[in-house]
């Protein structure tokens, strides 16, 4: 208890200055959005609009303290203002269209990424010096180490361009309607292969190498050892003795892509165009619409501090080392 304590005290310091910080670095960019908007009107609105504006958007001649416990009050009561770029929607309406299409795509294809390549890394470990342990890392490393936005880029040119078998972008086709029924989800489990194919190869390498050099370092150890030459079975000794030992880096690192997947893969939902947080994140940036902006960091920040106090706790399950201090993770 007094380890999930310090964890849980830890998260909420961790949050405060998330949120603290989250405040004060969009007052000391430069620039005015209610300016901004005032100019896209070109001098339509008057002084009293334009004040209304700027509280709007947060920004107000109070004193930094007021304006930051007005701030906390807002973000409790989920009042994150309104979107520069989607005036006048909500910035809390753009980011729940946009999430879930972000955790489906990203989601999906970094749990396939995960899982695969454990057990990929874990057969290659134990058939180590073999084709595939030679062949696959390095291929896989290759194809990592190209940009997400070049890679996504030649499949949509091959695959959408050239030989139109997959949709050239967007979550789904204009012609159907949204909703649970068959079109709808066709269509956008169409639009989704070749960006999830993206972030798939992006990945999986790295599930691939881990897992395999974590086999290895566990199958020299003295108890693997021991238990081999026991005459415990190859499947045995594979799973319940090697690899159940050496998967539990990998929970930590999948515990941080489960984290990261809120923010999406930025450059590959700019290429197809696909409408998740990264995409609006884009847009933000590009329309410099601060509220949105600061609403989806937020959001990143908030969700990569849940997931690592999850692991914490489900780590500390996993491995008593770690609560009683005799290891590390």
């Amino acid at each position: 208890m007094r380890y999930v304590t310090q964890k849980i005290l830890f998260f909420f310091v961790t949050l405060w200055a998330a949120v603290t910080i989250n405040f004060i670095l969009p007052r000391m960019m430069p620039g005015n959005p209610a300016l901004a908007m005032f100019a896209k009107f070109q001098g339509q609105l008057n002084p009293a609009a334009l004040h209304a504006l700027e509280l709007e958007f947060g920004f107000s001649k109070q004193p930094l303290i007021l304006q930051y416990l007005t701030y906390l009050k807002n973000l409790v009561t989920l009042h994150w203002g309104l979107s520069y770029t989607y005036y006048p929607t909500p910035v809390t309406t753009v980011i729940a269209h946009s999430l879930p299409w972000t955790i489906g795509l990203v989601g999906a294809a970094t749990v396939i990424a995960v899982i695969i390549g454990t057990l990929l890394g874990i057969y290659i470990a134990w058939r180590r010096n073999g084709f595939l342990d030679s062949t696959l890392p390095v291929t896989t490393m290759f194809l990592q180490a190209m940009p997400y936005f070049w890679t996504g880029t030649m499949l949509l040119f091959l695959f959408a361009f050239l030989y139109h078998v997959f949709p050239l972008g967007h979550a789904y086709s204009s012609t159907v309607t949204p909703g649970w029924n068959g079109p709808f989800i066709g269509s956008v489990i169409g639009h989704a292969i070749l960006p999830a194919i993206t972030v798939f190869l992006g990945s999986v390498s790295g599930w691939i190498i881990g897992m395999r050099n974590n086999m290895i370092n566990t199958l020299g150890e003295d108890y693997v050892v021991f238990a081999e030459a026991k005459g415990v079975s190859n499947w045995r000794l594979m799973t319940s003795y090697a690899a159940r030992n050496a998967i539990l880096p990998q929970v930590t690192s999948f515990a941080l892509a489960m984290g990261l997947i809120v923010s999406g893969s930025i450059l590959t939902e700019e290429v197809f165009s696909y409408p998740g947080i990264g995409f609006q994140l884009t847009n933000g940036v590009l329309s410099q619409d601060l509220p949105l902006i600061q609403s989806a960091f937020l959001i990143i920040a908030v969700a990569v501090l849940v997931v690592n106090l999850l692991v914490d706790i489900l780590y500390s399950r996993l491995d008593p080392r770690v609560r009683t201090g005799g290891g590390t993770h």
